[in-house]
């Protein structure tokens, strides 16, 4: 059965789809010997390379899911040549894996790994309201109506962040519950209302909690990977 090239990269654990888009379209990726256009479809035998090296889809390969406590001064790139600091040489795993989704360099705190690219697409589609939850604490102390106009939207980006839930732990911190993923949101927002953010950790994706030191990871559990795929049922379809 033919599928999409972005689908065939996804599913053979090399990158998520989004990824494999961003390969093709530099035209790093060939299909027996030739670039291929956006949308191709591989065929049953067809030889798929990405810059020279050969890509076998395996049906047989098990799905890994990794939760990982991200240390400060890591970074979310599976590009090894781009920084040295890379979460990929971090982790340092034996079987070729990639982040779902993205924490900045200076945070911290929970993030997926896997090399199932479908569910990649599933949870980092933002329309499918996923919720991650963040501790934050900032420069200066919380006065004011911070808190509600963090909970109701900030203008950052050209647009106004979604309602979200805010709940004020201390002077200087707060806890936030996002179901977007916009660039840098909480540090945007937070600047935009005049403070700075000195430390962010997210503590959860979903139904998954940080529960690991910082630096160490651990595998997702039976019941985690049954509830998380109850969760994901009731997201939007990926496209083929």
């Amino acid at each position: 059965m033919a599928i999409r090239i972005n689908k065939y990269l996804s599913e053979a654990g090399f990158c998520s789809r989004r990824g494999a888009d961003r390969l093709i379209e530099e035209g790093k990726v060939t299909i027996n010997g030739k670039v291929p256009e956006m949308g191709t479809k591989v065929e049953e035998g067809d030889q798929v390379e990405v810059e020279g090296q050969r890509i076998k889809k395996s049906i047989k390969e098990k799905n890994i899911y990794l939760a990982f406590n991200k240390p400060i001064g890591i970074v979310c790139t599976t590009d090894r040549r781009v920084e040295p600091n890379n979460i990929i040489d971090f982790i340092n795993y034996p079987k070729r894996i990639f982040p779902i989704g993205r924490l900045d360099k200076p945070s911290e705190g929970l993030i997926f790994l896997t090399n199932d690219g479908e569910i990649v697409n599933k949870i980092l589609r933002a329309r499918n309201n996923h919720e991650k939850e963040y501790i934050v604490r900032l420069n200066r102390p919380i006065n004011g109506d911070f808190i509600q106009r963090m909970g109701n939207g900030v203008e950052i980006l050209d647009t106004i962040t979604k309602n979200c839930f805010v709940k004020q732990l201390g002077p200087k911190k707060f806890k936030i519950i996002l179901t977007q993923g916009l660039n840098r949101q909480i540090r945007r927002m937070c600047e935009s209302l005049g403070y700075r953010v000195k430390s962010l950790k997210r503590v959860r994706i979903m139904n998954i909690k940080l529960d690991v030191p910082s630096g160490q990871y651990r595998e997702l559990n039976k019941e985690e990977l049954l509830e998380l795929n109850e969760l994901l049922e009731k997201s939007s379809k990926t496209f083929d």
